[in-house]
């Protein structure tokens, strides 16, 4: 039998695993750094405590703030699917570059301060981020009473280290199939089409998708 503290620790962690175990552009990125078996902890680690933050916010009642703030919200989206829509074509680019394996090429090689930046930038620039952890995430805690509130946000940051952490390390095994061209231009071609999509997503969120499109189709 579950204890009463437990409850909202463990849906916590299930809420949590149900909205950062998806294909996304920050999953993705720690899915290819994995692959690859560099700077894995930092950006783990970068991903999880960005969660962590934006979980501990939405508990704490800023939820309702960012969702008082339509224009915050579109200019995020907007820079966030500009960000998504070059980082897609770059993966599109290395696709049809990729002409070794992982262990003859050295030129996905990136700094420490490019790693920094990049996973910053894939973590904060989603809009969505925003409404899965502050908005969504401190909405249903917010059904907690007392100290439930907090377990119920403990159990969400738990399962997001939890994830990127497995992601991240867990990945490496798959070393082994990159070491074909192939390989690659495929997991390329694939960020390429889920950085898009998103990007896409985030337009039409922010309002810019239905302007272009009456623009061009009155």
């Amino acid at each position: 039998m579950l204890c009463a503290m437990e409850v909202p620790y463990l849906t916590g962690m299930a809420t949590g695993a149900s909205l950062i175990i998806a294909i996304g552009a920050q999953n993705a990125f720690v899915l290819t750094q994995g692959i690859r078996k560099q700077h894995r902890f930092m950006v783990a680690l970068i991903c999880s405590l960005c969660d962590a933050l934006l979980i501990t916010a939405g508990v704490a009642g800023m939820g309702a703030l960012i969702e008082q703030s339509p224009l915050l919200m579109s200019i995020a989206s907007v820079a966030g699917a500009l960000f998504l829509f070059v980082y897609g074509l770059k993966s599109l680019l290395s696709a049809f570059q990729a002409k070794t394996g992982m262990e003859e090429s050295g030129e996905h090689l990136i700094s420490r301060k490019q790693v920094i930046f990049t996973t910053l930038a894939i973590t904060l620039l989603n809009p969505h981020v925003y409404l899965d952890t502050v908005v969504l995430l401190g909405s249903i805690s917010a059904t907690y009473a007392g100290p439930g509130r907090y377990l119920f946000g403990g159990g969400a940051v738990t399962m997001s280290f939890l994830w990127f952490f497995i992601l991240a390390y867990g990945s490496g095994f798959l070393a082994p199939l990159f070491r074909k061209a192939i390989t690659w231009r495929i997991l390329d071609t694939s960020i390429f089409l889920v950085m898009w999509s998103i990007a896409y997503k985030l337009l039409v969120f922010s309002g810019i998708a239905d302007s272009i499109r009456m623009l061009y189709f009155p």
